[in-house]
């Protein structure tokens, strides 16, 4: 059975939605708490594949209404409808859960079948590049040129000596006719002898054009697996029929089309978003609310936790939802209104606390920043004003550089890393033990980047991160799960106090309120920078502000 009646009781005051949540900014309503509860219960019974989902999956649920008939009258019934991402144990069909959008795993089917003729390709690569004769021929190419190369410089050490003794026979004079004409024959003939020790280097042995034979059968092979592959994944997204509200439908291909990245990102309309839609569309459902959440271990880049919520991917979900959903239920929250208040200022620079919920510069929507605001107070200002910026969610500190001057020696100030900030942050732990656990201070030292699937969300990586170096205190003990922290950060990488509070080999203790990287939700990120210190950019004198609020 997909779907999953839901009883609410009149004593609980849950009312139904008025409309669909936004997948990409929300708090899971009441009754998709109620239906995850009820299906992490049932996950729990699934001896048969738990041991793979305890490595990791996300669910998802989705509250509906489903028109039924009652003699002549149809009523509404309230439920919701299950999905997982991707496969699990190689199946897309289980019990209980929507199934995908396309079934592209069918054992007879194009889609297994042209997979298993380049699995055939991969094979035939694998065998070419580990052939052991092929190993050896290589080992005695590298040989033979190194040998060569080694004549080769061991001979040109020989002239440049040669060319030193001839120069200082001319410096010396007194040369005959017959003397020098001899000097030029032996730099000729030396000339002409590295000549034709480089043509013996680069001529090709026999075993060489064997090798070559090789190298071009594997070139071949994998030029054929690209092209078979993109083939492939353009045939299946092409499968892939996205419905919207209306009954339209659009594949992958037309959907991403009109994106910076043109093509489907692998792995698209495979999320519980576009499951859950496509199955409730196709069906009749009416979509009230949804929710995702994660269930198993912790991904080593990645930051989720077990059962906690998480919002839509930006990379494959969002243009998708974008076509599925209704534009409401995409839309950005409203622009926050708060004031922007001018803790100093003088001639060259000024500092300002930024509200929660700001832009420190212009986006795309044009709402209101704080570059948009000190532009319109400062119409004198000849600098680019933002030094340095805080995240939409942080609250706090922030340099304004009113001259070109004070921009750059500000800068300078920042690249050096000699601008101090003090930030505070309230954070949750999973439970009192963890809190009691946490040591009183540390440094956390975890490598970031971007995750270019889904910016603006970042990812820790120690093969290909930026350096990110955070120090801590603990300040106080809110209660059994929550503490204060202070935290300075020593390099400036995006969201880096909010991954390494939140990641696993961080803190494992999100900042409260964090929708990217946490769990709990609260009024906004309980993140503020509350001090600053740098170098006046003019008197060189040092400048250490503070303004401290109530998170």
């Amino acid at each position: 059975m997909k779907f999953h009646p839901i009883h609410i009781d009149p004593a609980s005051g849950i009312r139904l939605p008025e409309r669909m949540n936004n997948p990409f900014c929300y708090e899971p309503h009441p009754l998709c708490i109620m239906a995850c509860k009820e299906l992490q219960e049932k996950i729990a019974q699934h001896d048969d594949w738990r041991e793979e989902i305890d490595r990791g999956k996300m669910f998802g649920v989705l509250i509906v209404e489903k028109p039924q008939k009652d003699g002549e009258a149809t009523e509404l019934q309230t439920g919701y409808i299950a999905a997982y991402s991707g496969q699990i144990g190689g199946r897309s069909d289980w019990s209980g859960f929507v199934p995908a959008v396309f079934d592209y795993l069918k054992p007879d089917g194009y889609f297994k079948k042209h997979e298993s003729d380049i699995s055939d390709i991969n094979v035939a690569i694998h065998d070419l590049q580990n052939d052991e004769r092929m190993k050896q021929i290589k080992t005695e190419i590298d040989y033979q040129k190194a040998r060569w190369q080694r004549d080769i410089d061991a001979y040109q050490l020989q002239m440049k000596t040669a060319k030193a003794q001839r120069d200082a026979r001319r410096k010396a004079g007194n040369l005959s006719e017959e003397e020098k004409a001899e000097m030029v024959r032996e730099s000729q003939f030396m000339k002409a002898q590295l000549r034709r020790l480089k043509k013996e280097r680069d001529r090709k042995i026999d075993i060489e054009e064997e090798y070559d034979r090789n190298q071009k059968a594997i070139r071949y092979l994998k030029q054929l697996r690209k092209e078979l592959s993109d083939s492939l994944q353009r045939w299946l997204f092409g499968k892939f029929s996205m419905l919207n509200p209306q009954g339209d439908r659009k594949n992958l291909l037309e959907i991403f089309k009109d994106t910076a990245a043109k093509i489907p990102p692998a792995g698209s309309g495979e999320c519980c978003e576009p499951k859950l839609l496509q199955y409730a569309y196709s069906h009749g459902y009416r979509p009230l609310q949804m929710a995702m959440f994660w269930w198993g271990e912790s991904p080593k880049e990645e930051i989720r936790h077990h059962l906690n919520f998480y919002p839509a991917c930006n990379g494959k979900c969002k243009p998708i939802l974008q076509w599925m959903l209704p534009e409401a239920a995409c839309s950005r929250t409203e622009e926050y209104k708060a004031e922007l208040k001018t803790i100093y200022e003088d001639e060259q620079i000024a500092v300002i606390c930024k509200p929660a919920g700001m832009l420190s510069v212009p986006g795309k929507n044009g709402v209101e920043s704080v570059y948009s605001i000190m532009r319109s107070r400062m119409p004198e200002a000849t600098g680019p004003l933002i030094v340095h910026r805080l995240d939409m969610s942080t609250s706090g500190l922030m340099v304004i550089a009113k001259t070109e001057f004070a921009y750059h020696r500000l800068q300078q100030q920042f690249a050096a890393r000699q601008v101090e900030k003090r930030y505070v942050a309230v954070v949750g732990c999973q439970d009192k033990a963890a809190a009691d656990r946490m040591a009183q201070e540390g440094t956390i030292s975890l490598p970031l980047m971007p995750d270019y699937m889904d910016r603006p969300r970042q990812i820790v990586s120690h093969e290909h991160g930026k350096e990110a170096v955070t120090e801590y205190r603990v300040l106080a003990r809110i209660d059994d799960t929550h503490l204060r922290l202070a935290l300075w950060p020593k390099t400036g990488r995006t969201h880096q106090l909010r991954v390494h509070c939140a990641h696993s080999e961080g803190l494992h203790a999100p900042i409260v309120g964090d929708p990217l990287y946490g769990n709990e939700p609260a009024k906004r990120l309980m993140l503020h920078a509350e001090s600053i210190s740098f170098e006046h950019p003019l008197t060189g004198k040092k400048i250490c502000l503070e303004e401290m609020i109530s998170i």
